[in-house]
């Protein structure tokens, strides 16, 4: 995945991801952000237990997000993510939820990652996933 090449992932809002204000929780947009990721990780054939196996944790270490509108239940939802950037040690997705009715952004988040072992140590970005995101 080079930098800016953009992955879609859509979902539609459930009963339960509301609160009683009628809107998506704020709590629900990071579930939403984990799908698009895992989504887009899984496109690349780098499904969770497959870096686990390879010995390495993908690991989020910081999440800054913006509520730029109300999502409600039913409303269809794109999450759209690209890779803003990368080191050798971490990784940014940029992130969008937006209404697949009017393309209004819900809302929008840098999701920076980073690699540990199994025992939770910091490690550089694996080979293997260099060379499925293209970076």
């Amino acid at each position: 995945m080079k930098d800016k090449e953009l992955f879609e992932a859509s979902l539609k809002v459930r009963s339960y991801e509301c609160d009683s204000y009628g809107h998506v929780n704020n709590a629900v947009y990071l579930n939403y952000l984990e799908y698009g990721r895992v989504e887009l990780l899984g496109e690349k054939g780098l499904s969770l237990e497959r870096i686990k196996k390879k010995g390495v944790f993908i690991v989020i270490r910081r999440v800054e997000i913006d509520y730029k509108a109300a999502a409600r239940e039913g409303d269809e939802l794109v999450v759209r993510t690209y890779l803003k950037g990368h080191t050798k040690m971490k990784g940014v997705f940029c992130q969008e939820i937006l209404k697949k009715s009017d393309h209004t952004v819900v809302a929008k988040a840098d999701v920076t990652w980073v690699f540990t072992n199994l025992n939770g140590r910091l490690v550089p970005i694996p080979e293997f996933f260099r060379d499925a995101l293209g970076l």
